[in-house]
């Protein structure tokens, strides 16, 4: 072989190594550009919510169709959860794609793929979420040595209830049970309150005799706090960006019915509870759900911080989620901009 063509097939050999090495390197640290493109609409998008008036802006979308209209061809699969734990192993185990949830479920699935798994996009309702005992229980005081439930073990009304306690520095026993379940045994005196989202705190009171010892907008600034929010899984937004925008179109198309129709909302809402649970809301008992809930996309960015350390204080977690780049309003922005309606401030949580 000539000095020539030695030369030429080692320079070959030596630049397929060094691009390759090159290609290694960016998705080694993570370069999205590199890892996944944007692949267009996708052909289905798999949506989780809850049976709670707490995600009344999903069960309206679903029901109003304001999804399907703004998803055009891409199929809608809705998957219903009772709370945010289940709805999380369903997002990292890359069965959902996105989903309504609790914000401390949200701060769960973002911890536990280390900051890569979802993003946070929107917010859906504030407030909703109330500690209500049996009539005799007075003061906090009055709950040592007694059975408190919450929905699911470190969802958010149980790191709230648990936080709170701490604070307290109270000896209650916390048992996980589904909200249904709770009913019954307060009705049964097994459980002596719950801290419960709407409308299951509304039926605790109004169909079990319960009273509120705490409205949990009592202990947050000008009474706001994010319930539920919106979080996608990561991969999917980057790869299916225009379907996700669809999908906040069609929140925000769902959550301005739900403000401007409240007549109509409720009983969309209950229809929905009904075909969902087997069983419709009382009025009583719809009214007061409805009114101690606020339909937002502002998911409350500042709070997440507190929220993360508060799971510390509960004895949830050991130690508090970096929650730094979690969020990613670009598009819920765009939308709300497109809307003509005021953007939101992510609260430097956007950024890593």
């Amino acid at each position: 072989m000539s000095t020539k063509r030695r030369t030429l097939i080692t320079s070959l050999a030596a630049l397929t190594a060094l691009t390759a090495l090159s290609g290694c390197s960016r998705i080694d640290r993570g370069d999205s550009t590199a890892a996944v493109e944007d692949k267009g609409a996708a052909a289905e998008v798999r949506l989780g919510y809850f049976p709670n008036v707490t995600h009344a802006a999903a069960l309206i979308g679903v029901d109003k169709g304001f999804f399907a209209k703004e998803l055009g061809s891409t199929k809608l699969v809705a998957q219903t959860f009772n709370a945010g734990p289940d709805a999380v192993n369903a997002l990292l185990g890359s069965s959902l794609d996105v989903s309504y949830i609790g914000s401390g479920p949200a701060i769960n699935a973002y911890a536990k793929s280390d900051g890569e798994a979802v993003k946070l996009v929107a917010g859906a309702t504030s407030g909703g979420a109330q500690l209500v005992v049996k009539p005799e229980i007075t003061s906090p005081a009055d709950l040592k040595g007694k059975v408190v439930t919450t929905p699911q073990l470190g969802n958010t009304q149980d790191v709230a209830l648990k936080k709170w306690l701490s604070d307290e520095k109270l000896d209650v026993q916390v048992t996980n049970v589904e909200n249904s379940q709770s009913l019954d045994l307060f009705r049964r005196g097994d459980v002596q309150g719950a801290w419960a989202p709407e409308p299951w705190s509304s039926r605790l009171v109004l169909d079990a005799g319960a009273k509120v010892l705490l409205d949990e907008k009592s202990l947050w600034e000008d009474g706001k706090f994010p319930t539920t929010v919106m979080i996608v899984r990561t991969q999917f937004l980057r790869e299916h960006p225009q379907t996700v925008e669809a999908l906040l179109r069609g929140h925000l198309a769902a959550t301005d019915f739900g403000r401007d129709n409240e007549v109509e909302a409720k009983q969309v809402v209950n229809n929905a509870l009904k075909q969902l649970t087997g069983k419709a809301l009382g009025e009583p008992v719809l009214d007061r759900a409805f009114d101690n809930i606020e339909l937002t996309l502002d998911p409350q960015a500042k709070s997440f911080p507190r929220l993360a350390q508060d799971a510390v204080t509960a004895g949830v977690v050991k130690e508090a989620a970096d929650v730094a780049g979690l969020a990613d309003f670009t598009l819920l922005n765009k939308v709300l901009s497109a809307a003509g309606k005021p953007t939101v401030d992510t609260a430097g949580l956007d950024r890593k």
